[in-house]
């Protein structure tokens, strides 16, 4: 305990496998947020983007909206915070990031969608992007927000923004925020090495592909502004999301190799330490995992961190069986569920 043995999610019958599952929604869900987006400057001159949603109200109690709608950040009000982070190559327009923002704000949540360096639409401007285990950022977002009063945080990530909160959890243990309530992340590449070798099987090299040629296209659009600093010939060449890692990720960054990038910022080894109710939702049909990224016998010996693993699910997809592709997905409402529930009274 707390393995939560026993999911409720259920398919639509048309989506019975798990690229279904993961590649119809992200196709053609469509979901509209009406974000405020706020441009703050980091120490290191460069920007990151916040993409603001408001919370309808604040539910049960009747209080009014923020009072500057134009700045959603400069009166929060009574309202807790969720403040989301996307997954590899994704944004605050991601389906499964959209409609969990639509979701909680409909039920009184202001939410915050952060991106990543080089993920909001506009390059940023230091050599630097970002990486699946550099938690400095998400920091700085989260003493950003709590600096606005805001007294209940929670968050919130998906895939590589799974990897990256837990993670920050992790070295924060009981050191973290007291605001910071609690977290939840969807499928989430807990071992990072065993996701890799994941996406280089024959039935999801899609995806390799897909990541594969939108990060070789972001640095190369990058090193046409700051020539002969990147090692353009040999990005070219990369087949594979772990050879890109291999070759720009981990030296770009501090490590040896991608097996050393990997072995350090994976979040497995960071669960333990982490000291607020947190849910881990991994689909067993999601076509990124590994089998290290289902820790059964890890789940049972952990006081505040739930892990929860429906056999279908697909990656960052959950559709539920009683909603049309473009209504409320079962992820939305088990998030929201565990956002509400009593922590001493949740039953596993």
């Amino acid at each position: 305990m707390p393995l939560i043995a026993s999911s409720s999610y259920e398919p639509p019958a048309r989506l019975w496998n798990g690229h279904l599952q993961t590649i119809i929604p992200s196709l053609f869900r469509k979901v509209s947020v009406p974000y405020v987006r706020e441009r703050i400057e980091t120490p290191d001159d460069d920007f990151l983007d916040l993409d603001w949603g408001k919370g309808q109200r604040a539910e049960g109690t009747g209080l009014s909206m923020n009072a500057n709608p134009h700045n959603p950040s400069s009166a929060p009000g009574p309202r807790p915070l969720v403040i989301l982070s996307h997954g590899l190559e994704g944004s605050s327009t991601s389906p499964y990031l959209a409609g969990m923002v639509k979701h909680l704000t409909h039920h009184g949540f202001d939410c915050l969608a952060w991106h990543y360096r080089s993920c909001s639409g506009e390059m940023n401007r230091q050599q630097r992007f970002y990486h699946v285990g550099e938690t400095g950022d998400l920091d700085f977002v989260v003493t950003y927000a709590l600096s606005k009063g805001y007294s209940t945080v929670y968050l919130m990530g998906f895939s590589a923004g799974g990897n990256v909160t837990l993670k920050y959890l992790g070295e924060k243990g009981t050191a973290i925020d007291p605001a910071i309530k609690k977290a939840v992340v969807f499928s989430v590449p807990l071992d990072l090495m065993g996701s890799a070798r994941r996406l280089e099987q024959w039935d999801s090299r899609v995806y390799n592909y897909r990541f594969n040629r939108t990060l070789k296209r972001k640095v190369l659009q990058k090193a046409d502004v700051m020539p002969g600093v990147f090692p353009t010939e040999a990005i070219r060449k990369v087949r594979s999301v772990r050879e890109f890692d291999n070759t720009f990720t981990a030296p770009m960054n501090g490590f040896r190799d991608a097996l050393d990038y990997y072995t350090q910022s994976s979040s497995l080894q960071y669960i333990p330490a982490i000291a607020i109710p947190t849910l881990i939702v991994n689909a067993k049909n999601d076509p990124f995992l590994s089998p290290e990224c289902f820790p059964e016998s890890l789940a049972r010996e952990l006081p505040n961190v739930w892990m929860e693993f429906p056999e279908q699910g697909g990656h960052c997809g959950f559709p539920d069986k009683q909603s049309s592709l473009q209504g409320t997905y079962w992820s939305e409402k088990r998030a929201l569920d565990f956002l509400r529930m009593t922590h001493q009274l949740y039953y596993v």
